[in-house]
């Protein structure tokens, strides 16, 4: 199935005719609508791409743009802007640079908008071909702030407790869990117990993510022998570069 854009823009009705149609030549499903929280809903599982048409509109939606933030993290969706400088700028302050997949400045080439739009589609068919990673953790905001950083390369799916994970598990077998050790309810090492004990799930790798870097804390984590931690402290950058070595050496690195 071809993937599936939605346009939101305001007025520019020649303009966005026109991207739609080169759009729909390249073998994509368009739809353009106006920036109204309600259309974005109506079209929220029609569409794979959410194609942003920047303009004076944007500094009076702003609960648009965070409702389109909102989805676009919890279902996976990618968003493109098409706009000055100062637009797309205003935009990301919003929507979070981690979800732009694709920024396109005003004046813009059509042949070369289309270029970039299907290089995205093949993207995005190989992303969801990727690897899928369970992210487990209490904490809401750094449960939405690391799936943004993952995103972009990984399939993702957030569970908020142990016993949400366990139930996603029971019909799902993703390629890594991202474990918080310290939760209420069900703690990560109970987590991990009830994953180790299901022949389904038992062998699926864990890596504990810790707040605490103590020598104490970290032998009582690896003592449950995971696949390896991480410090919630770490950067980004390392965190990304340390999920990158598992798949790719498909054992543990401390780096």
């Amino acid at each position: 199935m071809p993937s599936r854009i939605t346009i939101i823009s305001e007025g520019l009705a020649f303009i966005t005719g026109a991207l739609s149609k080169n759009l729909q030549q390249a073998g994509f499903e368009v739809n353009v609508i106006t920036p109204k929280i309600k259309e974005v809903n109506e079209y929220r599982n029609q569409t794979d791409i959410f194609l942003v048409y920047a303009g004076d509109y944007v500094s009076e939606c702003t609960d648009l743009f965070v409702y389109l933030k909102d989805i676009c993290s919890e279902d996976e969706k990618m968003i493109s802007i098409i706009g000055y400088s100062p637009e797309i700028a205003e935009v990301e302050t919003i929507v979070s640079s981690n979800l732009v997949a694709l920024r396109v400045e005003r004046p813009f080439d059509m042949k070369v908008m289309v270029s970039n739009m299907e290089k995205l589609r093949e993207a995005d068919e190989e992303r969801k071909m990727g690897k899928h990673i369970l992210l487990i953790d209490d904490d809401l905001a750094y449960l939405k702030m690391v799936q943004g950083w993952l995103t972009p390369q990984y399939r993702v799916t957030i569970a908020k407790s142990g016993m949400q994970a366990i139930t996603y598990i029971a019909n799902h077998v993703p390629d890594l869990i991202l474990l918080d050790y310290e939760m209420p309810i069900t703690s990560g090492p109970q987590v991990m117990e009830m994953i180790r004990s299901e022949p389904n799930s038992e062998g699926i790798p864990i890596i504990f993510l810790t707040g605490k870097s103590d020598k104490e804390s970290v032998m009582s984590v690896m003592a449950l022998k995971p696949q390896g931690y991480m410090l919630k402290s770490m950067p980004k950058e390392e965190i990304l570069k340390t999920i990158d070595n598992f798949f790719k050496t498909r054992k543990w690195k401390n780096i």
